[in-house]
């Protein structure tokens, strides 16, 4: 591809006949007609790589900052926004190719991209998926995840696309995160539906404030042709009223919503409620437990009504989607009281994951949780005030402590917890705590482990262990 072709308006004379060859923001990565876009990071700047990239074969360098790297540079005011400019153009606007449907919220994303998969695949189509567990398309796995960020950086979410593509995506489902709006990663990509679950604690360590939260949520609804939002939820109130998107659907259980469940029944099995639209009401279900399990199906079901999809598939779809790794996932033990894994790692996704419990369980609530190191610390006393109030029992542990003190982040935690009468005790070890929920729970209790979801590791200092909660289970329960 030609420069020209690349960089339209930002083309010069000096570089229009340049052949390109790639796209890239990693010097390791270039070769003989690269592109090298610099771009500043949180622990590093691609600027100080240029030259390095140059010697390796860039033909041209995008930059924000004056370089001399004896090749031609592009200045550009902001590099991320253009890097994604320049994959969406390199890789020939893919997204353009499919039905592009994206998620955002603080809690719920993941869970409704796999409910609108089992809906779009009951009618017959083929779906790509990219979020927090994994990148899919069918049951094939694509790019293996790891630690990589929710939403892909812009170049490797052309990539996937490519592959989505190759492998014939009709529709192709993503989570979308706050920092990928507010960082450009989405930047160009043209969605066919944008929605949204709800705003609560998170990421106040990026974002500073919710209203920078919520701010940076609501870009995606300036990227979609058509809306799906939460109405219950503040936030999603001014999404609505704000209205950058023209076609809004408002989903929710109060009244004022186009889609809205009634008659909810919570049982260990999953959802049974009423789904009303259009003046009319649908019976419906989803195996998954909890209110908030209803606000996921009719989000996911919303978006499929959006996308053309007829109510009946839509209900038949719901209703044939099976769990989600790390979410209100039960762990098989044979024993007599029951391990369940979720991913809650926000006082919102505690208190639900809690509340869902506590509506089933004959026993005690057992509730195991950490909150990760380098993150937003403030919502850490919260969520220990949190499972203080609601459980039984806490287990105050490690989650990913990263570079911080794990016995400094559960003292934060901590001090929420003393603001209640709950009974709880520190273990800092997690495979430790764990060994002792199993052999503290009697019979009909519900131990909770929270936090770490689809994860099978931790990341202690900057090194990454294995670790899987549902074989530290197993391999504990074999001692016994």
């Amino acid at each position: 591809m030609l420069a020209c072709e690349l960089f339209k308006s930002v083309c010069t004379d000096e570089i229009k006949d340049i052949d390109i060859t790639s796209v890239t923001y990693d010097s390791r990565k270039v070769k003989d007609g690269s592109v090298f876009v610099c771009i500043k990071g949180f622990e590093t700047d691609g600027h100080k790589y240029a030259k390095t990239a140059v010697e390796n074969g860039a033909a041209v360098v995008v930059a924000q900052d004056k370089i001399d790297v004896g090749v031609p540079v592009v200045y550009v005011e902001n590099s991320r926004r253009v890097m994604a400019e320049l994959a969406c153009t390199f890789y020939g606007n893919l997204s353009e190719q499919f039905s592009l449907v994206g998620i955002t919220g603080t809690n719920g994303k993941t869970t409704i991209t796999y409910l609108i998969k089992s809906i779009l695949e009951t009618a017959g189509k083929r779906v790509g998926v990219i979020g927090t567990n994994q990148n899919i398309i069918g049951d094939k796995v694509l790019l293996t995840k790891s630690t990589t960020p929710t939403t892909p950086n812009a170049l490797e979410l052309q990539q996937l696309f490519t592959e989505m593509v190759h492998y014939g995506a009709e529709y192709v489902v993503m989570e979308v995160s706050s920092h990928a709006l507010d960082l450009d990663r989405v930047h160009g990509c043209n969605f066919d539906v944008g929605v949204f679950t709800n705003l609560t604690q998170d990421h106040l360590d990026f974002h500073k404030t919710m209203e920078n939260y919520l701010n940076a949520k609501a870009k995606l609804f300036g990227l979609s042709e058509k809306g799906v939002v939460n109405f219950d939820d503040d936030g999603g109130k001014k999404i609505v009223n704000d209205a950058k998107c023209p076609d809004i659907l408002k989903t929710g259980l109060e009244a004022g919503c186009d889609l809205r469940a009634e008659n909810i029944k919570i049982t260990a099995r999953g959802s049974q409620f009423d789904m009303v639209y259009n003046g009319k009401k649908y019976p419906a279900m989803v195996r998954i437990p909890g209110q908030f399990s209803v606000y996921n199906a009719i989000c996911a079901a919303g978006a499929a009504l959006q996308l053309g999809i007829d109510i009946d598939t839509v209900i038949k779809g719901l209703e044939s989607a099976t769990g989600v790794v790390g979410r209100v996932e039960i762990v098989p033990t044979d024993t007599d009281y029951t391990v369940i894994i979720d991913y809650a790692h926000t006082p919102d996704g505690l208190e639900n994951i809690i509340r869902c419990v506590k509506g089933f369980a004959e026993g005690r609530v057992i509730t195991l949780f950490g909150c990760g190191g380098d993150r937003d610390n403030s919502k850490r006393s919260v969520m220990g005030e949190i499972s203080g109030q609601l459980s039984d029992f806490s287990i105050i542990t490690s989650d990913n402590p990263r570079t911080e003190d794990p016995d400094g982040i559960i003292d934060e935690i901590e001090a929420g917890m003393k603001k209640t009468d709950g009974e709880y005790i520190r273990i800092t070890d997690r495979r430790r705590a764990i060994a002792y929920a199993l052999d503290t729970a009697k019979a009909g209790d519900v131990i909770v482990l929270a936090g770490k979801g689809q994860e099978t590791y931790q990341i202690i200092g900057k090194e990454k262990f294995d670790f899987d909660e549902r074989i530290e289970v197993y391999k504990h329960l074999k001692k016994k």
